[in-house]
């Protein structure tokens, strides 16, 4: 009886070693793969918010890592041309009706948007996820503006005093979105300096 129990015990000992084995394997190859598309994913992305006549080196190999002022740190993907800083990039994030999201927004040295875009949400389909520029243009009408233009107090949805549109039943998402965006645009115009040096 002891010896059944030894030889079932082994046995399912073996097989666990073997399953443990065989998981940290997948785990090691697919890992690389993960890595491989998240930083296609991130190319993608900075390819979205930094045009690509604004550089001529490689955004994600020039990260500055700064803190947020909420002690979360930020990385700040630098676009340069002839070794000088024309443009930033970085992942904002807001809160919209169904919680978080994030979204990639590129600065150029003067203050503009040079684009955003929606990275991550779990907006309302049909209603919030027209931040999307899959359905719609809505995220694309904040090209080219800055913290001066509009005025800084018009950061807001038309509902709140602002010049940006809501759509109809989902104000929130909008909202959440405008909000980010000019936490990005105030976030570069306190660390401006430091964003655009050339080391």
């Amino acid at each position: 009886m002891k010896i059944d129990s030894l030889r079932h015990a082994l046995v399912l000992g073996a097989f666990c070693l073997g399953f443990g084995v065989v998981m940290a394997v997948t785990k090691n190859l697919a890992s690389d793969d993960i890595d491989a598309r998240a930083l296609e994913d991130r190319l993608n992305s900075l390819g979205q918010v930094l045009p690509a006549d604004h550089y001529d080196n490689n955004p994600l190999a020039d990260p500055l890592v700064l803190e947020d002022g909420e002690g979360h740190a930020l990385t700040i993907y630098r676009a340069r041309k002839e070794g000088k800083v024309t443009g930033v990039a970085w992942e904002i994030r807001g809160s919209g009706y169904a919680g978080e999201m994030k979204l990639m927004m590129g600065i150029d040295a003067e203050g503009r948007l040079l684009g955003v875009r929606v990275l991550a949400h779990k907006e309302t389909p049909g209603l919030g996820d027209k931040i999307e520029v899959k359905k719609g243009d809505w995220i694309l009408r904040f090209t080219g503006l800055s913290l001066g233009d509009p005025p800084a107090e018009r950061w807001k949805v038309k509902k709140d005093g602002g010049d940006f549109d809501q759509f109809a039943g989902a104000t929130i998402t909008p909202r959440g979105v405008v909000k980010a965006i000019r936490g990005g645009l105030d976030f570069f115009d306190a660390n401006k300096t430091r964003l655009l040096e050339a080391n």
